[in-house]
């Protein structure tokens, strides 16, 4: 045994469901962990709460930033994305409130991808209540339960406080990946540069535990 063999590594993930580079990140962290063992984490950031005024897919703006990068990285890495046309685009506060509800209902890892095509691929209205249900539906969550407790507010608290622990990790832009609490990728990675992180996480835990030779040898 090499000492990095069956070490589970924590990757946080920050993303925004309004962000088309999160979900262009998906298929790289994906792709460099499907033989790893590592914990997926999707972690909320609002690039725009409310009342920051959110972005028109009329304006000169959101065509531009696609045209320039959106869609040649999707088109490099043979992803189906299309530019909303929801106009202005949503608010994201409740869909995270909803993806708390998922995560105590086993259904976080589902949550945060299914809402990123919703958004990006369906071009559906993700600020909407009854949107957000029909999604929790088809995860198998009880729809009528998940609207009661959003319109409650029973996870808002829950979100907030997750939104703190995005200032305590300096998140400012999204996507950013964060392994075993100390490799951050900002941006886009490759895959071999997310794979590169777990390995080395992978490592330095061995060397914490004793169970492998550091610099200074054994």
């Amino acid at each position: 045994m090499t000492g990095t063999e069956n070490t589970k590594v924590g990757i946080k993930v920050w993303s925004d469901y309004v962000c088309p580079f999160c979900m262009l990140a998906e298929g790289p962290l994906h792709e460099a962990t499907h033989d790893l063992d590592v914990e997926i984490e999707w972690m909320p950031f609002e690039l725009r709460p409310h009342p920051t005024p959110t972005l028109r897919p009329e304006d000169a703006y959101l065509p531009a930033i696609w045209a320039r990068s959106v869609y040649p990285m999707a088109r490099r890495m043979g992803v189906d994305i299309t530019l909303p046309t929801v106009s202005p685009q949503p608010y994201t506060q409740l869909a995270f409130e909803g993806c708390q509800y998922a995560a105590e209902h086993g259904k976080a890892a589902e949550y945060t991808p299914r809402m990123l095509r919703a958004f990006f691929q369906e071009d559906r209205d993700i600020g909407r209540l009854d949107v957000l249900a029909d999604i929790a539906a088809e995860l198998g969550l009880d729809a009528d339960d998940f609207t009661e407790a959003l319109k409650a507010g029973k996870y808002r608290e829950a979100h907030q406080e997750a939104l703190r622990t995005a200032a305590a990790y300096r998140i400012t832009v999204v996507p950013t990946i964060i392994v075993d609490d100390r490799h951050r990728l900002e941006g886009v990675p490759v895959a071999a540069q997310i794979r590169k992180a777990v390995l080395d996480a992978q490592a330095e835990q061995a060397v914490a535990r004793g169970d492998a030779c550091g610099v200074d040898g054994c």
